[in-house]
């Protein structure tokens, strides 16, 4: 069996969450952000694409 490597995402909060609608809102808390410049790791698989997707205006990403 091949040893695969799993790929990551770095995803970087960039812009504030204040005045967002509740839906962004809690995405970005279910990302694991909150504050500008806060930093998370997380598996790149669907799920965590379509979450960023969605607040792609609010963050950066970065394959780790």
């Amino acid at each position: 069996m091949a040893n695969k490597k799993i790929k990551k995402l770095k995803i970087t909060q960039t812009k504030s969450m204040i005045g967002q609608k509740p839906k962004i809102y809690a995405t970005m808390i279910a990302l694991g952000l909150g504050k500008i410049r806060k930093t998370v790791e997380h598996t790149d698989n669907n799920a965590i694409r379509g979450m960023v997707n969605k607040v792609s205006h609010m963050i950066t990403v970065e394959e780790a």
